[in-house]
Parts: C-alpha cells; sequence; structure tokens
C-alpha cells in the first residue's frame, strides 16, 4: 500500500467515526481554510489539495469526511452560520430594549462585513453554486431555513419579555432583516471604500418600523 495513502487511512481511523461530524479544533481549522481558499479563489478553484494543506490535515481526511469539495462548502457555511447565531443569541439576551436588540443586531453585520468578510463570500458562493446543484441547493435552502426559525425564535422570546412589539410573523421579520442585512452586506463589499453608516441607519429605521411600537 502506498505510504500517503496508508497514512491518510491511518489518520482518519484514529480521529473519525463514520457517520459522526467532525468537531473540534481540527473542524474549525477545516473551516478556515475553506472560507480563505473560497474568498482567494472561488468555489470552483478551492480543492482539497489546497484546503487539507492550509488547514494542515491530510485530503483523505477531507474526503472521509464530506466526499466533495461542494459538502464541505456547505459544512463550513453551515458551522460558520450555527456560531455566529450562537454568539449573536448569547449578545441579545442581554437587550433590556428594543433599541438594545437593535443596535446589537447592526453591530453583528457592521463586524461581519468589516471583520470577516470571507464569511459573507462564502456564503454568496454557496447560493451560486445552488443555483446549478440541485443537491447543494438543497442543503442550502435547509441552512436558510434553519437561520430563519432560529431567528424568529430570538424575536419571538424577545416579545414575550416585553423587549420587543413585533409588526409581523415572526419568520416573516427574520426574513425581511435576513434581506436587508445580505443586500447592504454586500453592496458594503463592492465598495469598501465608501462609508456606509447612513445606509446603516436608513436600515436601523426599518427594523425600528418591523420591531417597536
Amino acid at each position: 500500500m502506498d505510504g500517503a495513502v496508508a497514512e491518510q487511512q491511518s489518520e482518519a481511523a484514529r480521529e473519525v467515526v463514520p457517520g459522526r461530524p467532525l468537531s473540534g479544533e481540527k473542524a474549525q481549522r477545516i473551516v478556515d481554510a475553506m472560507r480563505n481558499s473560497v474568498a482567494r479563489r472561488g468555489s470552483a478553484g478551492s480543492t482539497f489539495d489546497h484546503v487539507s494543506r492550509e488547514a494542515g490535515v491530510s485530503r483523505g481526511l477531507l474526503h472521509y469526511y464530506f466526499g466533495t469539495k461542494e459538502q464541505l462548502l456547505v459544512e463550513a457555511a453551515r458551522r460558520d452560520c450555527e456560531l455566529r447565531l450562537e454568539r449573536l443569541q448569547g449578545q441579545l439576551v442581554t437587550a433590556q430594549s428594543a433599541e438594545d436588540f437593535i443596535d446589537l443586531m447592526a453591530q453583528s453585520l457592521r463586524e461581519t462585513v468589516l471583520e470577516d468578510p470571507d464569511f459573507v463570500t462564502l456564503v454568496f458562493e454557496l447560493f451560486t453554486l445552488s443555483r446549478r446543484n440541485e443537491d447543494i441547493a438543497l442543503e442550502y435552502a435547509g441552512l436558510m431555513r434553519r437561520t430563519r426559525e432560529q431567528v424568529a425564535g430570538m424575536l419571538a422570546l424577545a416579545e414575550r419579555e416585553g423587549v420587543l412589539a413585533l409588526h409581523a410573523d415572526p419568520e416573516a421579520i427574520a426574513e425581511v432583516l435576513f434581506s436587508l442585512a445580505d443586500g447592504v452586506a454586500l453592496r458594503m463589499l463592492s465598495e469598501p471604500e465608501r462609508d456606509f453608516t447612513s445606509t446603516l441607519n436608513a436600515g436601523i429605521v426599518c427594523a425600528r418600523a418591523l420591531l417597536t411600537d
């Protein structure tokens, strides 16, 4: 047996259990490597060779877990979205008023675009790929549904606690907020030297109309 292949299989056997998701520090390295590669090369140019080398893991390990680079792209986006929503939820529970709630959401958008634009690129790349691949389209739709439902749950909880006064169904509001955020993020990345303060303030006015008395 070829030595490189044997090493890859040995690593997989030591560290994985078939059918279980990869987790921990190594998983985060893989996700980060995929995000960085997609930002630089696009999804088409992001091969397992690139990602495995940048993540410091074997190519065989990536094949074992994800099968294809498209599935790795889905997993990278899913994991990143989950971590970001978990962090956002932890921040939003501290909101004492609707203004606090809205400011925290606006701050999250600013930080994502300015400090981690690779995440935005990753999600847009996944959307583009979903238009040409039925399996990825199903995965992408599921990811969008789960994030919408999770944010809707945050909105509903805030309303029950008297922080917000929702003017539409929580899922519908979540969809509108995501649409605003996606559109603004795309424009901010397209014109990185422009000051988008007034645009963000206009978005806050729109959010306020949906979330406050």
